[in-house]
């Protein structure tokens, strides 16, 4: 989807990408320039991590990088997705957005703990958004 919208017009637009698990490939095809990530507010460094590595030529890092990026959605994937895993990781880097709103569950303690654990696992707090 996201290439037939960058040939559209002979790619004449500026196509954003809209997906943190395939920002790579996107820059492969060519035409990406930038995106808009769900997970930029606490995986941010990563995601233009991988863009600043394409720009360098350093495809390697950004591998790294976008395999990183898949593993912290993986893990959000456990709890519910990004609204309310990645609320609660907000809650985590210390910036508490309060409860969700209808129609979606609020994680509990004990779920929070188990996202926490995860996260760790994978080294998100050492390479997490820094405020």
């Amino acid at each position: 989807e996201y290439n037939q919208c960058r040939l559209y017009a002979n790619g004449k637009y500026d196509m954003l990408h809209g997906q943190d698990e395939t920002i790579l490939p996107s820059l492969a095809q060519g035409g990406a320039r930038g995106g808009i990530g769900g997970t930029t507010n606490y995986n941010g460094r990563e995601l233009t991590g991988i863009i600043e590595a394409w720009n360098n030529g350093d495809i390697e890092t950004a591998r790294e990088k976008q395999n990183f990026s898949q593993a912290v959605i993986n893990v959000i994937c456990h709890f519910r997705g990004n609204i309310v895993g990645g609320k609660r990781i907000m809650k985590l880097l210390g910036f508490d957005l309060g409860p969700n709103r209808v129609p979606f569950r609020n994680m509990t303690d004990e779920e929070e703990a188990q996202m926490k654990k995860e996260l760790e696992e994978i080294g998100f707090f050492e390479r997490a958004n820094k405020f």
